[in-house]
């Protein structure tokens, strides 16, 4: 039976990929916020595009999750943002190499995560401004948040699409082993 080869450690540059996506993030996230909140007064919207007047920046206040669902739950998401960053980064270092694109999805969440949870820390609640139609008002941080788990599910779905093909072209890895077999070894 062949066993599978162990991915080497992860190196300091791999690493670094998650807190690089996520530094960026926080500092796009905040910069925007504090754009909106300087130039924009609350519950207010302004069409940059009078040809598409379904996209409006409006600035809001959300104190539930991304999207504005679950208003009110502010100290919550405080506790799931710190924990969930937390196992983000402990994720990272115990990640063996080669999975960049791993890296670069939880690095989404991860910068979208402390985003948020500064404003939370620092306004009591999270400043909304994109708006987009029917959609619910959401920010950078909160779209982050979204693609990083996009991603993740695709580099899912294509590891275990690699897995499924691997096993079809060579079925004797994924059938167990008769009892004939088995005593044999």
């Amino acid at each position: 039976m062949a066993t599978a080869e162990a991915a080497p450690p992860a190196t300091l540059s791999e690493r670094a990929i998650l807190l690089i996506v996520a530094a960026v993030i926080i500092l796009f996230d905040h910069l925007t916020k504090l754009i909106i909140e300087a130039t924009l007064p609350l519950y207010q919207s302004w069409t940059p595009f009078e040809a598409l007047p379904f996209v409006r920046i409006t600035h809001v206040s959300n104190t539930g999750a991304a999207f504005g669902i679950f208003p009110e739950a502010n100290m919550v998401f405080m506790v799931i943002a710190i924990g969930v960053s937390l196992f983000i980064v402990g994720y990272n270092y115990h990640l063996p190499g080669q999975h960049r694109l791993l890296r670069l999805a939880l690095g989404l969440q991860l910068g979208g995560a402390i985003g948020n949870l500064i404003d939370r820390f620092r306004l009591g609640h999270v400043t909304d401004f994109v708006d987009i139609g029917p959609l619910a008002v959401f920010n950078v941080a909160d779209a982050a948040i979204v693609s990083g788990v996009a991603a993740l599910v695709i580099v899912m779905l294509a590891e275990e699409w690699e897995r499924y093909t691997a096993a079809r072209q060579d079925p004797t890895e994924s059938q167990p082993l008769s009892s004939e077999q088995a005593t044999a070894e």
